[in-house]
């Protein structure tokens, strides 16, 4: 027996030892307890197993589980550790697959999604021409710019309240409901012959369907993607750049062999197909989170420098970005180009643009994404003053559909990427949706504005191309103060 004491003896001094002299190496307060309560109250033989230190040094604590406070030094994780670490509940770049079937099939059906709706949108100029100079002749070029420009302005201001529900939801019941709204209000365009049906129709019901059908589409590609995110959103709007390829050169042979009703019904047969396939493809990554509808949600992000900036910037810029794909034919027209080449100034631009939206997208992975942004909206700018105004011939009309082309598609393309890199991604869908309701003003507006500038410049179109150009170069200025708020004014940096 005495001998079996002094062996439980040895090891449970041996046991307060240890424990005593990492105490006095340790300055976790928890030790100091765990050894007076030993002292006092606990006999030899019934000494507490003590926590090994050296294990508790190695283990890392979630962030829920650290304590920080400076008084007590109850952790000493340092200021890199605290930063690195995300905030509870938000998910870690580690978790996005970045690639896989299932991730490239959602960019597929994507790709879908904005071909048969951003890509139709970007055909509205051919629209603008036939009602200008055929169906509604007798309507002035700034009252028939309202069908094409609420086109625009639906399939942008619904993003708040879409947004919300694909957060609440998913993406699901958007994408049907959406695409059989988008092709309705086609079919109805079909058999539409006032200015009032066309409204209704053409400028309200099909926006509002592709509006969903588009959010759905953009909001589950991010889910997906992390380090690839604006590569992978550059594939899915090249869709919008085929279709601004596509519709306008069908639009423009099928109108005059079988008539406006049925081209109208082909392009709609044609978009019933895709969002088929891309029902069957879209999805999203994250489950979602019912959460109930709160005005002041969309509202708060505003309040954040970096968010309000962006949001200013993408309102000037998308103000004057779409007055060149509805007046570039018009205005070729006007300075003597036939009317077999000016029919092909859209899709030429449309073309160029399928390598803006998805060149400039891998190179901001790599070198910055708001980087890339502010050289093409600054490229695109400058080329509408220094290339677009002065061209009297058909050359540099020609290489202006080019470059805007290339250049606008990229910053179309970015924006859900940028918002995105400010946001909390739990969020991307009422986040992304603000910014695109917003910009959704100016996209009514820019159209408009522009025909009545085109009324006040007597058939001319210095006024309307200065006036889109400044827009753009204004919302680039925004862009890079924007950029210099997220880098605290850090000016070479990868951002």
């Amino acid at each position: 027996m005495g001998h079996s004491a002094a062996l439980h003896e040895k090891p449970s001094y041996a046991t307060v030892g240890r424990a005593s002299t990492l105490h006095a190496k340790s300055s976790a307060t928890t030790i100091g307890d765990a050894s007076t309560l030993h002292d006092r109250d606990f006999p030899d033989e019934s000494v507490p197993d003590l926590p090994d230190l050296s294990s508790m040094k190695k283990h890392k604590a979630a962030p829920d589980d650290l304590q920080y406070d400076s008084k007590n030094n109850e952790t000493d994780t340092s200021d890199q550790e605290k930063q690195s670490a995300p905030p509870p509940g938000i998910p870690s770049p580690s978790d996005f697959p970045d690639g896989g079937l299932e991730a490239w099939s959602v960019v597929i059906g994507g790709f879908f999604c904005l071909f048969t709706t951003f890509g139709w949108i970007n055909a509205t100029g051919i629209f603008q021409e036939y009602y200008q100079t055929e169906l509604l002749s007798s309507y002035s070029p700034s009252t028939v710019a309202w069908i094409v420009s609420l086109e625009t302005f639906f399939m942008f201001f619904g993003g708040p309240f879409i947004g919300w529900f694909f957060d609440c939801h998913g993406p699901r019941l958007l994408l049907l409901v959406g695409s059989f709204l988008h092709v309705f209000g086609l079919m109805m365009t079909s058999l539409s012959t006032q200015y009032y049906q066309l409204l209704l129709a053409q400028g309200i019901c099909s926006p509002v369907g592709a509006s969903m059908v588009f959010y759905s589409a953009m909001n589950s590609v991010v889910t997906w993607f992390f380090k690839k995110r604006a590569y992978a959103l550059g594939i899915t709007a090249a869709g919008s750049s085929l279709g601004g390829i596509i519709f306008p050169i069908m639009m423009t042979h099928l109108i005059p062999q079988i008539g406006f009703p049925w081209a109208m019904r082909a392009a709609a047969f044609l978009i019933l197909g895709c969002l088929v396939i891309a029902n069957l493809t879209v999805r999203a990554r994250l489950p979602p989170s019912p959460r109930p509808f709160r005005p002041r949600v969309f509202i708060k992000p505003l309040s954040e420098a970096a968010f309000g900036l962006l949001s200013l910037s993408s309102f000037l810029i998308f103000f004057g970005l779409f007055i060149p794909f509805n007046y570039v034919s018009l205005s070729a027209l006007s300075n003597g180009m036939s009317s077999n080449l000016a029919q092909y100034m859209l899709p030429i631009l449309n073309a160029a643009s399928v390598f803006g939206r998805t060149l400039p997208g891998y190179v901001g992975d790599k070198v910055g994404r708001f980087n890339v942004t502010i050289t093409m909206c600054a490229l695109s700018g400058i080329i509408i003053l220094a290339l677009w105004l002065p061209a009297t011939a058909n050359a540099p009309v020609i290489v202006f559909a080019v470059l805007y082309g290339f250049g606008s598609g990229a910053f179309v393309s970015m924006v859900p990427a940028l918002v995105a890199q400010v946001s909390d991604i739990r969020e991307i869908g009422v986040r992304t949706g603000t910014v695109f309701a917003i910009v959704s003003l100016g996209a009514l507006c820019g159209n408009p504005i522009a025909g009545a500038l085109l009324d006040k410049d007597k058939g001319e179109y210095t006024y309307l191309q200065a006036f889109s150009g400044g827009l753009i170069c204004g919302g680039t200025v925004v862009m890079v103060i924007t950029r210099l708020v997220i880098t605290k004014g850090v000016v070479w940096t990868k951002m």
